[in-house]
């Protein structure tokens, strides 16, 4: 009877092959290698004695019998998923300790922060904003948001956005006598700073403004959050994070006045402990706030430069 069961983990990889109808993005969701893929199906194939794929025109499809297989074994999975999902729900509880630059947790995290708290009334988080995060996690921190490029040795990471530096301004300056309509009415007005001046020299390199304005005036701020507040009041021109001016754009308090923007290389990550990222609360807070950025991704439909 036993020989009735093919090996669990054959059919775990099958199950993402056959959703994805690849290889390589099965490889991808379940941390392995594309020849491990293809050694797991091979084995399932030759336990049933049928193929269960076949490749036509470089792509990837199911034969009669691998669909039927799959038509069968799906809703099994996504019970298990379902099944983990509640369980790890039910161990959601207790204190969770969430470590991130000030100016995140002010424009991002503390204005979504009731719909996790809705979502898991168990769960006390407690924010711990620090201005220089490094690239460890402190002992007592369950989870943290960094920003970089993703590479902290013995961390598990999670992109939240595809970022880019936006220009915005109070919708005041779109009008007067110097109204921002191109990237060279730039030449008219403060331009704000976030930390420094090498946004600004960037964007103007990119669009070959360097003749034209001056990024070596206007205010320098420590955090991108007071850079967003001298915007709203109409202080200058920002170029910011496209992720931390949501609420704001969202609103009309900020606009931006026109589609050039820069492409950044870093991005914000959730990051946590790689032994503890599917642990109760930890697990919780990973898939709450994954699913808020990828409800909230934004096609910007900019014209993007790198910066």
């Amino acid at each position: 009877m036993s020989k009735c069961m093919p090996p669990l983990n054959a059919l775990r990889v099958f199950d993402a092959a056959a959703r994805h109808l690849s290889f390589t993005k099965a490889a991808e969701e379940l941390y392995v290698t594309q020849a491990a893929i293809s050694h797991q199906i091979k084995g399932l194939e030759n336990f049933l004695g049928m193929k269960l794929f076949r490749r036509r025109n470089r792509s990837l499809l199911l034969t009669e019998e691998g669909l039927n297989y799959y038509l069968d074994i799906k809703e099994i999975f996504s019970s298990l998923r379902e099944a983990t999902r509640k369980l790890q729900a039910f161990r959601a509880k207790g204190a969770l300790t969430v470590s991130l630059l000030p100016s995140f947790a002010i424009q991002w995290l503390v204005p979504r922060l009731s719909s996790f708290n809705h979502a898991y009334p168990d769960i006390d988080v407690r924010i711990q904003a620090v201005d220089h995060e490094g690239d460890k996690m402190a002992d007592d921190v369950d989870v943290a948001i960094f920003y970089g490029y993703g590479n902290w040795p013995g961390l598990k990471t999670d992109r939240l956005y595809a970022e880019y530096l936006i220009p915005v301004c109070a919708p005041a300056l779109l009008a007067g006598r110097y109204p921002l309509k191109k990237p060279q009415d730039l030449v008219h007005h403060t331009l704000l700073h976030d930390s420094s001046r090498r946004d600004w020299q960037a964007y103007a390199r990119q669009l070959s403004l360097q003749d034209i304005i001056n990024v070596e005036q206007g205010p320098i701020f420590s955090h991108s959050a007071m850079v967003i507040q001298a915007a709203i009041h109409g202080q200058g021109i920002a170029l910011i994070n496209n992720v931390m001016t949501k609420n704001e754009l969202d609103s009309g308090r900020l606009v931006c006045p026109f589609n050039d923007v820069l492409v950044s290389k870093k991005a914000f990550y959730l990051v946590c402990h790689d032994n503890q990222a599917e642990l109760g609360k930890i697990a919780a807070f990973r898939q709450w706030i994954l699913a808020k950025a990828a409800s909230e991704q934004e096609k910007w439909g900019f014209v993007t430069v790198e910066s």
